[in-house]
């Protein structure tokens, strides 16, 4: 007594044996049990074999695996097994982690001592591919306007992955209102987010794609960029005279989508001028804690008929903002006896404009330092070598030279780079990192750094806001940072909308860090100039008096200080 298969059943008894038929559709990645019973009671323990194809006359054709009425004797592979109990007739065949290769006829016959006694059952397996499994996504790397994520591959379905797609958006927004990006990457297993903005909130959830379909949404990952300084200046800054003595100054805090997170205190800083305008003293500071929509503070301590410029910065736990600035405003005069308050309202922008300042510079000890007002700007100690014969003094150790980088694809707002490591100088090198700007904007002003470790070359990069941007790196040792390597040119669109050739290019130069410089603002270049032109004065006298001493006694050694040449300046209009 056989029990048999169970879906579309069909019983042909031929002369030579009875053989039932049965049709199994099952989906690839599953293990699959194709029913074969006997009833081992009435006939004993019986041989019994399982083979691929029609059931031949005799034993099974291409066989698979094969059972003398107690265990397993053979089988093809680890793949096939008796799941049943043998020994009371149950050899059901059970395939494991079925493939589209599996699909056909399978044969079980069960041997019953006589002519023409033996039993045999026929099924049909077809095995069809399915949609990959959902990913799992976790974040590797979370700074102030990048995300890196990363994921372990899955399933695939029984069809290779082609894309990965992405759908990031704000938390308190619906998935409708998210930015879709698709990757078409199969071997990523990490991507970057860039162009976020610092201190928000985002859900982040991805899908995995091939021939059949896409997968169910991965986990929602909810990340929380960093806070970084704030880009805006404070506003409605306004000076009031309240005394020969005392200067008050209101303000309102930066606009809400330039504060990049959580306003702690303000640095007001102040200092007297002539009556020009033209000379001035040192900086004083005053710091107020952020507390409310309208701040203000009073300025002490001064001197009375004394002009008084003000700036005043905004501050996070990240750093400090650009400053709002105001026109010079002028304490009371000693002798009033009633005074009439003047206001002076600013003009609220991020730049300072000084319309009648001069900056005056002196040679003093060939040590040259500048302060500048604004505060992602500091320009510090400089020195320089003198080489006398074959040796050069001052010397150090090298930091690594830059990377070479090159653009793999871009599609869409996705770029692909890839980039070879340069000379690492005295030292291995440690890592590398990007830096990335829109195509008009100075370096000073980078959207984006991004970090990678010293064992990649190559990384995927989304841009959130499809724009012409520059792209640039550098290597790090525990040394040092290299120069700026080659500058990429790159535009992105966004995705799914048309575009034709895009401009990407790269710059040739090998300076590329003296290069990127020029593109400094004209606020500082109206700084570093008349240094630099100070310097080269230095220099060429310095060069002549070194010729003159040489000549006269034969040696340097009388104009150095450790090694180098020094220069110092005065302090500048803008030294913050």
């Amino acid at each position: 007594m056989f029990i048999l298969g169970r879906r579309h059943l069909l019983l042909f008894c031929l002369l030579l044996g009875c053989v039932t038929a049965e049709s199994i559709i099952a989906t690839v990645g599953e293990d699959v049990t194709l029913i074969c019973n006997y009833n081992a009671k009435y006939y004993g323990k019986l041989s019994t074999c399982w083979g691929r194809g029609a059931i031949p006359n005799s034993g099974c054709a291409n066989e698979v695996i094969k059972s003398d009425g107690t265990s397993v004797i053979s089988r093809l592979s680890e793949r096939y097994l008796f799941r049943g109990n043998v020994g009371e007739g149950d050899v059901s065949l059970t395939i494991r982690q079925v493939e589209e290769g599996d699909s056909g006829t399978y044969g079980c016959r069960v041997e019953i001592p006589g002519w023409f006694n033996d039993h045999k059952h026929q099924l049909t397996l077809t095995v069809v591919a399915v949609r990959p499994n959902a990913l799992k996504v976790e974040p590797r790397e979370v700074k102030e306007r990048t995300v890196t994520v990363r994921w372990t591959p899955v399933f695939d379905g029984g069809k290779p992955i082609t894309a990965y797609r992405i759908d990031l958006k704000n938390k308190q927004a619906s998935w409708d209102t998210a930015v879709t990006t698709e990757v078409s990457n199969p071997e990523l297993t990490q991507l970057t987010l860039v162009d976020l903005r610092p201190a928000k909130t985002y859900n982040l959830r991805m899908f995995a794609i091939n021939s059949v379909g896409m997968s169910e949404a991965s986990n929602v990952l909810t990340v929380t960029t960093k806070e970084a300084a704030p880009e805006g200046p404070p506003l409605d800054m306004q000076l009031e005279a309240l005394t020969p003595h005392s200067i008050k100054v209101t303000w309102k805090p930066p606009r809400l989508d330039q504060r990049n997170g959580v306003l702690r205190s303000y640095s007001i800083s102040y200092r007297e001028y002539d009556s020009t305008g033209s000379q001035f003293k040192r900086w004083q500071h005053v710091s107020v804690t952020a507390t409310r929509e309208l701040e203000s503070v009073i300025l002490s301590n001064l001197k009375p008929s004394a002009r008084y410029g003000v700036i005043i910065q905004a501050k996070t736990n990240a750093g400090i903002g650009p400053p709002s600035t105001a026109p010079l405003c002028s304490t009371l005069d000693e002798v009033h006896t009633t005074s009439t308050a003047s206001t002076i309202t600013s003009t609220s922008t991020a730049a300072i404009t000084w319309i009648h300042d001069t900056t005056s510079l002196t040679s003093v000890h060939t040590t040259s330092t500048i302060e500048t007002v604004t505060a992602a700007t500091v320009w510090g100690e400089s020195t320089t070598s003198v080489t006398s014969g074959n040796s050069t003094l001052n010397s150090g150790y090298l930091p690594p030279d830059p990377p070479v980088v090159e653009l793999k694809e871009v599609k869409d707002n996705t770029i692909s780079l890839v980039w070879t490591p340069g000379f690492e100088g005295d030292s291995p090198i440690t890592g590398y990192y990007l830096e990335c700007k829109a195509v008009n904007a100075s370096w000073d002003y980078r959207k984006t750094v991004v970090d990678f470790s010293s064992n990649q070359t190559e990384a995927t990069i989304i841009e959130i806001n499809p724009s012409t941007y520059n792209i640039r790196m550098f290597a790090k040792n525990s040394l040092g940072t290299s120069t700026a390597s080659n500058v990429l040119t790159i535009t992105t669109v966004e995705a799914g909308h048309p575009k034709g050739d895009l401009p990407a290019t790269i710059s040739t130069d090998t300076h590329a860090a003296a290069n990127v410089e020029e593109s400094h603002s004209g606020h500082l270049a109206a700084i570093v100039v008349p240094v630099v032109l100070v310097v080269l004065v230095v220099a060429i006298v310095t060069t002549w008096q070194l010729r003159r001493i040489k000549q006269k006694k034969g040696s340097l050694n009388m104009w150095l200080t450790n090694g180098a040449l020094r220069y110092r300046g005065s302090e500048s209009l803008q030294e913050l």
